[in-house]
């Protein structure tokens, strides 16, 4: 496999895996021990690796979330703990995720091996949230955990890069939202109010984006050549299916 194809190959599978801890309900219940929301958590556990920055600087570096939205758990969580301290504690929450779901899953050392091999090669011009996630040490250094931590990196940098392509086509975050598969509900849930621009025009672009957001993930996959690549892709879709 080229390293396109395995970028494409492999996107929705790590954007998948590389959110799943979210949505655990123990990582919903450090949000509580915390004191803020669960999307106050989500916020300021994505772009809090950036440290005290304001509102409008983490809605600029996550990118497809409505500015308002991102400031409403952005300065809510502010208010009760510091931004770096959820990233960590979010960090935390992925580290035991991928101990406890991925440790038992067969070739997950394998996995974790190869999806930092992809993460040390990535090229992070352009996305201040993947390089911040990347120079952050992890609290948890078995398989499982590496591997989780891992694939939210390389979801991170996929993101990244979808942002870029998304600029170069001429397109806002929200015309790429309202474009993508989940449409108007998509928009919603990243907290953009409607009315929504028409969408059939913005489809061509966000093809476009797409096929360039492989182009820009491709040197992380490049550094495993072709047959380690095509194994990678292999063990993603495999743990995949393992969860389920």
């Amino acid at each position: 496999m080229t390293p396109e194809q395995v970028a494409a190959a492999s996107k929705p599978v790590v954007l998948d895996l590389g959110d799943a801890f979210s949505r655990d309900p123990t990582t919903l219940r450090r949000a509580r021990l915390l004191g803020i929301s669960g999307w106050a958590f989500y916020i300021s556990g994505r772009a809090g690796a950036l440290g005290d920055v304001r509102a409008e600087t983490a809605a600029a570096a996550l990118g497809f979330i409505a500015p308002d939205a991102v400031a409403d758990g952005w300065d809510a969580a502010a208010r009760v703990v510091r931004p770096f301290e959820v990233a960590a504690a979010s960090l935390a929450e992925c580290c035991r995720w991928g101990a406890q779901r991925l440790d038992p899953l067969p070739g997950t050392e394998r996995l974790s091996a190869l999806v930092e091999r992809a993460v040390v090669a990535a090229e992070a011009s352009g996305m201040p949230l993947f390089a911040a996630w990347r120079a952050m040490p992890l609290p948890d250094l078995s398989p499982g955990a590496r591997s989780a931590a891992g694939l939210r990196l390389l979801r991170e940098h996929f993101t990244g890069a979808y942002l870029l392509a998304v600029r170069a086509a001429g397109m806002t975050p929200l015309e790429a939202v309202l474009a993508g598969p989940e449409g108007e509900a998509g928009a919603v849930a990243c907290g953009w109010p409607p009315p929504y621009p028409p969408v059939g025009p913005l489809v061509r672009r966000r093809l476009w984006a797409e096929a360039v957001t492989n182009r820009l993930a491709a040197p992380a996959f490049a550094a495993l050549g072709p047959a380690v690549g095509a194994e990678l892709v292999e063990l993603l879709h495999r743990t995949r299916a393992d969860l389920a």
